[in-house]
């Protein structure tokens, strides 16, 4: 099926995944997973939560191998890749227009929702983020990568972690604060804010301020622009394409609010993305962590205010993300 490997399509935490091509006929991806913790965990874990999934807004899996030691999983296969190298592009790749990143971010957000509220458990799938989401030969996007995911009952708002896990820029901050509340779905709605939050500014020409954009976070940046202005100044876009960026960024605050009570659930993301922008009501500012300390920089103070190494650490590396992220885009 993988013709001797020889067509690598990417590299992740969890394996390697190879082109394919099944006797009947269709490509497919398959995910060679490295070695498995506690007897296989993680691939019981994705074969369990995937195989039950059918939705037009998350991969399809289509089989499993294994044998000995060695285990596969059997994708659809995605000719687009993931959404990573389109809204990272550099010069020459290919470039999408604000109506496709906002279509895209739609198919998001219904993947995510089927995945909280449309399944017979609720599945929590903790690493959302640009190299997750893969596209389609017309760029419909689908949501991916389950090694990290967990499954509850529907009933079950609040659910027992026994580590962190995720993706550093994209972990909620309840992973690590306990005190602003329990893990929950919501922790994906964090998650999902972030990534909305990076897709609004994927075509590098937010005015981000430049002598000052390494000192600042991006979503407090851009909350602050709404604040004295109510428009983000971006160039050489239409007026419907603003609209599409203001309504992508507001709803993206709203997801990123630090407490998860503040947060929306994902049915409701879903219909304030594909409602009017002039509906929507700005959210209270964004916080990285509980009793934030602004120095006169306008620079988040992490040192004074981390009270976990682990914490600071993480977000050391957020800050160095954020950063390099919004000099790209200025």
């Amino acid at each position: 099926m993988a013709r001797g490997f020889k067509d690598k399509l990417g590299e992740g935490g969890f394996g390697t995944v190879f082109k394919g091509k099944l006797r009947s006929g269709p490509c497919v991806a398959i995910k060679m997973l490295g070695k498995s913790k506690g007897n296989g965990r993680d691939f019981i874990s994705e074969v369990a939560t995937i195989g039950r999934i059918h939705h037009l807004n998350v991969v399809q899996l289509i089989g499993f191998c294994t044998e000995g030691s060695k285990r596969a999983l059997v994708y659809e296969f995605m000719p687009n890749g993931s959404l990573d190298k389109f809204i990272f592009s550099k010069e020459g790749s290919v470039n999408i227009s604000y109506s496709q990143i906002f279509e895209i971010s739609v198919g998001v957000a219904r993947g995510i929702a089927y995945l909280h509220h449309g399944c017979e458990m609720k599945i929590l799938h903790f690493d959302i983020k640009p190299h997750n989401i893969l596209l389609d030969e017309n760029f419909t996007p689908k949501v991916s990568d389950f090694g990290l995911a967990k499954l509850y009952p529907v009933e079950n708002s609040i659910v027992t972690m026994t580590a962190a896990r995720g993706t550093i820029g994209y972990m909620a901050p309840e992973l690590f604060y306990k005190n602003i509340g329990g893990v929950s779905y919501k922790a994906d709605v964090y998650s999902f804010g972030m990534l909305l939050m990076v897709m609004a500014g994927k075509r590098k020409n937010l005015n981000a301020q430049a002598e000052h954009s390494s000192q600042l976070y991006f979503p407090l940046w851009i909350y602050d622009q709404f604040g004295h202005e109510g428009e983000i100044e971006i160039e050489d876009v239409t007026e419907e394409e603003k609209k599409i960026v203001k309504k992508m960024i507001i709803v993206a605050l709203w997801c990123i609010q630090l407490k998860p009570d503040d947060r929306p659930s994902m049915i409701k993301v879903v219909e304030m993305l594909e409602g009017d922008v002039e509906s929507l009501e700005m959210p209270p500012k964004p916080t990285l962590y509980p009793h934030e300390t602004v120095v006169d920089d306008q620079r988040t103070n992490l040192d004074q205010t981390m009270s976990s190494d682990d914490y600071t650490s993480s977000y050391d590396s957020v800050e160095r993300e954020t950063s390099s992220l919004i000099e790209n885009i200025a």
